[in-house]
């Protein structure tokens, strides 16, 4: 009685581990999300433009603006080293900054850093 009740736990227990490994959250085009909020305005996995070329292109480099924006995934493309690289557009059709339509992110990690919520 006792190897049994042993086995049936063990069973479960190993069932339970690869359904949790095969349950990854899969993003797609259309998907929406939400910028984070992070440090000093330090985003390393959303690819913003310096802030140069914000101004340049007679945009405001202003980063708390964007905090709580919702974003929209337009394209995803997956990189030779297994990178997913989206690009992404405010939900709202502005511009960020009010000069660049879309930027890129590293999905997976802005997700986990919580840059993208």
């Amino acid at each position: 009685m006792k190897h049994l009740f042993l086995i049936a736990l063990c069973v479960s227990l190993f069932t339970s581990v690869t359904f949790a490994q095969s349950s990854d959250s899969k993003v797609g085009v259309g998907d929406v999300f939400t910028i984070g909020e992070v440090e000093n305005n330090h985003y390393e996995h959303i690819n913003f433009p310096k802030n140069n070329f914000i101004v340049k292109k007679g945009g405001v480099a202003d980063y708390q603006a964007l905090v709580g924006e919702k974003v929209e995934i337009t394209s995803l493309k997956e990189k030779k080293d297994g990178m997913l690289v989206a690009t992404i557009k405010l939900a709202s059709d502005k511009k960020f900054f009010m000069s660049h339509k879309y930027l890129t992110v590293d999905i997976n990690e802005a997700i986990s850093s919580k840059e993208l919520l």
